[in-house]
């Protein structure tokens, strides 16, 4: 391998530890952020727009891990309660990870969808905000699709990339794009960064009400 190369790779490994760094930050303020929100009942909706949950296929799942995880901080601390540097180190931990759930429980009530005069914005969890303008929309569609477990966010299709946003492996709106639009996604290329595609598919708890919504517009 040559300098140049040596040199590349490095500077590679460096920029995507900075990259993981800083997405891992800004995750752990999202969290706080949405506690917030949650605290003051102020879900990111922008002004004139209708938000739209996605939440119900998980929030039975996240609600239980929420309630072990808080269960087991006092059964650990009673376990590990004689050697007291482990005791605040697994009760940091448990806290800490009890308060991350709840953060994350709180991003999907408090980051739902939204249909408004400047168009969709898709969401998803901590990170996902999508914005996609009228202009750039040519179609809205219900339409329920189920894929196979562990499938990639980007599918290549006959009529470009379709990015696909699922909740248990299924969406049930479709959003065609006039013209393939290029939109940042969380992280890094080739699954983060910068992605051109030509459709959108998501989940929505109530699709009925969402294409209500957007016939005002489109």
């Amino acid at each position: 391998m040559s300098v140049a190369t040596e040199r590349r790779a490095a500077a590679s490994a460096w920029l995507r530890t900075g990259s993981f760094l800083k997405r891992a930050l800004l995750v752990e303020l999202s969290i706080y952020a949405n506690i917030g929100r949650f605290i003051l009942r102020r879900p990111a909706i922008p002004r004139g727009a209708a938000g739209f949950g996605y939440h119900k296929p998980v929030l039975t799942v996240l609600v239980i891990f929420i309630v072990l995880s808080a269960v087991e901080i006092p059964i650990v601390d009673l376990i590990v309660h004689r050697w007291p540097a482990v005791r605040i180190g697994f009760l940091i931990l448990g806290i800490w990870g009890v308060t991350w759930m709840f953060g994350l429980l709180c991003a999907y009530l408090m980051r739902p969808h939204t249909v408004g005069p400047e168009g969709i914005r898709v969401r998803q969890g901590l990170e996902v905000d999508v914005p996609l303008a009228w202009d750039d929309i040519a179609s809205v569609a219900r339409l329920k699709r189920v894929d196979e477990p562990k499938s990639p966010r980007i599918v290549e299709t006959d009529g470009g990339r379709t990015l696909a946003f699922r909740m248990q492996d299924e969406t049930i709106i479709e959003i065609e794009l006039e013209r393939p639009t290029v939109v940042r996604l969380p992280g890094l290329p080739p699954k983060g960064g910068e992605q051109e595609i030509s459709a959108v598919r998501i989940w929505v708890d109530d699709p009925k009400a969402f294409m209500d919504e957007v016939r005002r517009y489109l």
